[in-house]
């Protein structure tokens, strides 16, 4: 089985992901860098120079070829934040495996992009230098995602603790008791 972590950008997928994935003693995916990989672009370059339209096929496409191309059933996969939101892709994460959405509050998110940068998100250039504009882009941004992300299996809320370095951790760490709560790992 595999499963695929949805949420808006800098939500922890990927770090979350490989540190679940090692507690689980599963193969970690980065759908982003696979983009990158197969398709010789990051995805902020791809979407900057073909658009929302063709870079989400090509997303899709990539993603097809690693789900293709896995040699094992128990990968844990950090999707792309928008990813989710196209087309029929939240649907087709559901048959894949199991969707498990990790929820933050918009103002914990602009938090997170303080810490962890602005690089390959294209979307929001324009808000970088001025927070109160940011926050009400990802509010509504947000907004307009998080009903594909609910579609997910499961649902995580963070952050568990104050808004913290230690927080990833600690999401993996609750992540890796509720899936062997749930025995949704074997």
């Amino acid at each position: 089985m595999a499963i695929y972590l949805v949420g808006y950008m800098a939500s922890g997928k990927s770090t979350i992901g490989r540190l679940l994935a090692r507690k689980l003693g599963w193969t970690f995916v980065d759908l982003d860098d696979a983009f990158e990989a197969i398709c010789g672009l990051k995805t902020g370059e791809a979407l900057t120079s073909y658009g929302v339209e063709r870079f989400r096929q090509m997303e899709r496409e990539a993603v097809e070829r690693v789900a293709d191309m896995a040699t094992t059933e128990h990968i844990v996969y950090a999707t792309g934040g928008g990813f989710p939101t196209w087309e029929d892709n939240m649907d087709a994460l559901r048959e894949l495996g199991t969707t498990i959405y990790i929820r933050w509050s918009p103002e914990d998110l602009v938090e997170r992009f303080y810490l962890s940068g602005f690089e390959n998100r294209p979307l929001l250039d324009p808000y970088r230098d001025d927070k109160t504009q940011l926050l009400n882009f990802v509010r509504e941004h947000l907004k307009e995602r998080e009903p594909y992300y609910r579609q997910a299996h499961y649902t995580i809320d963070a952050p568990l603790t104050e808004l913290d370095v230690q927080n990833d951790e600690e999401l993996a760490s609750e992540l890796f008791t509720f899936i062997r709560n749930y025995k949704l790992a074997n």
